[in-house]
């Protein structure tokens, strides 16, 4: 046990997870002993399943998208949003003829949390009406609105500088 928590503390670098990862090992191992070959390496195959676990985990949380708290985009939307038109030119930048599959774009949306992403998705890029994206989204309207209007700051802060490559926003005085 000491040598499987060792070589999921130097995969994961968290004791933590470690831990985790090696309970995990162990209920699979035992759930699945009956592919274990007698006269084969115990060992060898325990690290086997605690690597498997590992890449699997580590997969898994590659795919997953980073969330921020709305405290967090509020605060970081007024330390670093000065212009009163943002909503404005955040408008003008959705209803220019972009091409959603940018790879730009599609980072920023990919950044959104799934509900913020499924609401511009429908609404700006989509063109559904509030009422059709909220029928899709099985929420109220303003649950939409909310949704929209989060989503369109964090996407406004993350597409500013791309506007301004592309020619849709002009450089702020200096």
């Amino acid at each position: 046990m000491d040598a499987l928590h060792n070589q999921a503390l130097r995969l994961t670098r968290h004791p933590e997870d470690a831990s985790d990862i090696v309970q995990e090992t162990y209920l699979r191992a035992y759930r699945t002993f009956a592919n274990f070959k007698e006269g084969t390496n115990c060992k060898a195959w325990l690290f086997t399943i605690l690597y498997s676990i590992f890449v699997n985990k580590y997969r898994k949380h590659q795919r997953e998208v980073d969330t921020v708290s709305i405290e967090e985009l509020e605060q970081t939307f007024h330390r670093t949003l000065t212009d009163g038109d943002w909503e404005k030119k955040f408008v003008a930048l959705t209803k220019s003829e972009l091409d959603w599959q940018e790879p730009e774009l599609n980072q920023a949306l990919a950044k959104l949390p799934e509900d913020f992403r499924s609401a511009v998705l429908l609404v700006d890029v989509q063109a559904f009406t509030y009422e059709e994206a909220a029928a899709a989204l099985k929420c109220p309207v303003g649950t939409v609105r909310s949704r929209l209007f989060r989503a369109r700051r964090m996407l406004f802060l993350e597409l500013k500088d791309y506007a301004r490559k592309i020619g849709l926003m002009r450089e702020p005085p200096s």
